[in-house]
């Protein structure tokens, strides 16, 4: 099994990729392009257990895109997310390692589902919510 979480910015994303010991396998920039994106995940995609994506906004693009393409998407809700102790340093990469390493030990507080229909007819997802499942 693979994990996986991506910190999304304005103009690119960094991915971090741990497998269930949580060893660290891939950490990668790229611009956010969906195509991108989806080709630097392809070598884990038979395996992968989910995806945290971690955005304050502009997130409905990615998420969309990669439920699209059959993948389990998690969005993190940045406000919830357990910060991690000990750590001297952190940056995006260190910050996509955390976020998969919570997915895969089951910790993460996410919006477990994003439903774009729900989101285009209800228009927003309930804020201050720490975990929601919409089916």
């Amino acid at each position: 099994m693979y994990y996986g979480a991506i910190d999304l910015h304005k103009n690119n994303s960094v991915l971090g990729i741990i497998n269930a010991d949580g060893q660290r396998l891939c950490m990668r920039k790229i611009p956010n392009d969906l195509d991108l994106i989806k080709k630097a995940l392809d070598p884990f995609a038979e395996n992968m257990e989910g995806i945290v994506v971690e955005s304050t906004y502009n997130w409905y693009w990615l998420v969309d895109g990669l439920q699209d393409a059959g993948y389990r998407v998690h969005l993190a809700n940045p406000t919830a997310i357990q910060q991690y102790s000990g750590i001297k340093h952190t940056d995006d990469a260190t910050d996509a390692w955390w976020l998969a390493e919570l997915l895969r030990t089951r910790l993460l507080r996410a919006w477990e589902k994003i439903i774009s229909h729900f989101r285009r007819t209800n228009g927003v997802i309930p804020v201050g919510a720490k975990s929601v499942s919409l089916e």
